[in-house]
């Protein structure tokens, strides 16, 4: 058996980082080439932005970048991590999570400066920050190894990077962004505390709650389902696994449909056995 697989084109992750380039190439060309900060005033998160009707300046912001650094920087962390949780959630839930992790980055950040005023909000740190705490939920105890300052190697366990994260994202929110703070990071602490938000509440009541080998999904409360009989087919892609069957072929090709819109971390237990059933047949022809 035989199976021709179509070009999966251009992956989106690679998507997404084209986009935060190009919203950092179109922000100098206004910004630096043409001197008008028309197309900042427009995208990028700020309260007199919100009052004049920008709502879609909530998720625009992430596109924008205060400098190469700064863009060199939410770039990679974009790229490591999602290069780990897309198989793992599949692409249209990493996309989902990322942009939620955005938008409540930007609600929480306007939320404490809406009073105040007078700032702007750029950068894709609230969704970095979000799959951060993703990535660390699914891998708490794996070792990482980052450069400090570009120079010290340190070597941490996700899990304690989460927590320390967390902590000086507090600290600076409670003593730098909050009105009367003693002193002026320069940081959206507000936004990366939102983002970080989204990515545990996604692990914790979405994907976790339906197993390691399911796919996430949302679901009604159980006491507002109606109950179904025995014999309804409650799941989209259920499989018949018996081993005479004819059609095999027929569902590999859905398992892989699966897989290519859900990532591998989203098959039953019985979807891979299909695969294996599949590759043993193959080995012995």
């Amino acid at each position: 058996m035989q199976r021709e697989h179509p070009h999966s084109g251009t992956s989106v992750l690679i998507w997404m980082l084209c986009a935060l380039l190009a919203g950092f190439v179109v922000q100098n060309v206004f910004g630096r080439l043409l001197r008008t900060d028309d197309f900042q005033n427009l995208f990028a998160l700020s309260t007199p932005g919100i009052r004049s009707g920008f709502v879609w300046s909530l998720l625009t912001y992430s596109l924008l970048h205060g400098s190469v650094l700064h863009l060199l920087l939410n770039g990679l962390m974009l790229f490591f991590l999602g290069r780990e949780l897309v198989p793992l959630v599949g692409e249209r839930r990493f996309v989902t999570v990322t942009l939620a992790a955005v938008l409540a980055g930007g609600v929480a950040w306007l939320a404490t400066h809406f009073v105040r005023g007078g700032h702007v909000l750029v950068g894709s740190s609230a969704a970095v920050s979000g799959l951060f705490i993703l990535f660390a939920c699914f891998f708490p105890w794996r070792q990482i190894t980052f450069l400090l300052f570009f120079v010290v190697p340190v070597t941490i366990r996700p899990i304690y990077a989460a927590w320390i994260f967390v902590g000086i994202d507090t600290l600076g929110f409670l003593f730098s962004e909050l009105p009367g703070g003693s002193f002026d990071t320069g940081v959206a602490h507000s936004a990366h505390l939102g983002g970080m938000l989204t990515g545990y509440l996604y692990f914790r009541y979405i994907h976790a709650n339906k197993g390691w080998d399911r796919a996430a999904s949302f679901e009604l409360p159980e006491w507002l389902r109606r109950s179904k009989p025995a014999d309804a087919a409650s799941d989209t892609y259920q499989v018949n696994v018996s081993p005479k069957t004819k059609d095999l072929r027929a569902e590999v090709d859905r398992v892989l449909d699966k897989i290519n819109s859900q990532g591998f971390g989203a098959l039953t237990p019985e979807e891979k056995r299909i695969l294996d059933e599949a590759k043993d047949m193959l080995s012995r022809r």
